[in-house]
């Protein structure tokens, strides 16, 4: 029993299009070569992957459990593709770099724009991950380096800490505790915070500190990413609590940036996995760049305030 390749295709166009006819027309095959091969499938799997009703198919269990992993199959080898091509056209290599989201908003655009000014055959490739996703892509080798703003520890990871950050509060430009010259956590428990979900590092952290104050905060809202508190705290919504990289250029407009009076603190920390290729294209330049440029802590002058 094996689910080959070309089976996982034509199941894969099934299940986006809807209809054998679609998946036929996606694939430019014929409509009778793929209810053959899809019919094949399932009887060589021993499992029954669609209800027919007329020409109407519905996804079984089996099927809604098999897509995803087949979808990720399929993006791993259009990213094979995709380098293979790169290798073709653009002989100096191409790196991928993984980051946590605050520092794409900021810190890391400057430092790759100095490398792709010295190195203008390099092609880059840039996403941004929640911690929890980091480890998994360094050690499938989907990125060759990731810059997180904390630690992590994992037996396939090597972290190398960069710089030491903070966490600041941002609030809405009129809000009563914005001309502050700082804030204690006790001044904001009672406030309707916007907070980093209590899922991931950052809520935690920051939800330990309140606690080790023997405070309950205020939850208002629960966010993974800085950009949504940000666009939460210029909506008026309330005050929040996010990393320094976020706003490391200032506060973003109707919103002031706070210091804190507790530490909470964050650790810049460069991330490849411990089977990674350091002969990579690129990447010792671009790991000196990091060093030498990512700059910590933020030049955010506490009480600032932005227009609008």
């Amino acid at each position: 029993m094996r689910f080959k390749l070309r089976q996982m295709e034509v199941f894969r166009a099934i299940m986006l299009t809807g209809s054998m006819s679609a998946a036929a027309r996606m694939l430019n095959i014929s409509q009778p070569a793929v209810s053959r091969l899809i019919g094949y499938t399932e009887q060589s799997l021993g499992l029954k992957l669609f209800e027919r009703t007329g020409h109407r198919l519905t996804p079984t269990r089996e099927a809604l459990i098999l897509i995803p992993e087949v979808e990720a199959l399929y993006q791993g080898a259009q990213r094979i593709d995709s380098i293979a091509g790169d290798l073709a056209n653009k002989p100096t290599g191409t790196l991928t770099i993984a980051t946590s989201p605050s520092l794409a908003l900021h810190a890391i655009p400057a430092v790759i724009a100095r490398f792709m000014a010295g190195n203008p055959g390099m092609h880059i490739r840039y996403h941004t991950a929640l911690l929890s996703e980091i480890p998994d892509m360094l050690i499938s080798r989907r990125t060759d380096l990731a810059i997180t703003v904390l630690p992590v520890e994992h037996s396939g990871i090597q972290c190398e800490p960069l710089g030491q950050g903070r966490m600041l509060c941002l609030l809405p430009a009129h809000h009563p505790l914005a001309m502050r010259a700082s804030l204690g956590l006790a001044d904001l428990a009672g406030e309707p915070l916007i907070l980093y979900d209590r899922t991931i590092p950052f809520g935690k952290r920051i939800l330990a500190a309140f606690h080790g104050k023997d405070l309950l905060p205020r939850i208002a809202m629960e966010v993974p990413r800085a950009e949504l508190a940000i666009s939460m705290v210029q909506a008026g919504v309330g005050p929040a609590i996010i990393d320094e990289y976020a706003v490391a250029d200032g506060p973003p407009p109707k919103t002031v940036v706070v210091s804190l009076k507790e530490a909470i603190p964050l650790s810049l920390s460069l991330l490849q996995s411990a089977w990674s290729n350091p002969d990579a294209p690129g990447l010792q330049q671009f790991i000196r760049l990091l060093r030498r440029h990512l700059v910590s802590p933020s030049r955010v002058a506490p009480r600032q305030k932005t227009p609008g």
